[in-house]
């Protein structure tokens, strides 16, 4: 499942896993990009609530941006190699 998964997002993760040389890693900063993906999906959330209630049209840009935000931390932390987590955090 992982591996399909991985061919899908393949366009999003070359992004971050392109590159030679050393990088620094450590597993709390894979555990910190899913915890923040997570807060982004609450916060685009709360927007869409908020949203709906008022009906006010601008509510669109926050939900776009906090759900893309999240989704992109999700795919790398979840699915992105070491070296793709590392560049996330500009640790080369």
């Amino acid at each position: 499942m992982k591996k399909a998964m991985r061919q899908l997002c393949a366009p999003l993760l070359a992004m971050f896993e392109s590159g030679v040389g050393e990088y620094e890693y450590k597993k709390s900063h894979r555990i910190i990009l899913i915890v923040l993906g997570a807060l982004c999906f609450v916060i685009a959330s709360a927007s869409l609530v908020v949203t709906m209630m008022t009906g006010e049209a601008a509510g669109i840009i926050p939900i776009l941006l906090f759900s893309l935000t999240g989704l992109v931390c999700e795919v790398v932390g979840l699915l992105g190699s070491d070296r793709a987590v590392a560049r996330i955090w500009k640790r080369n």
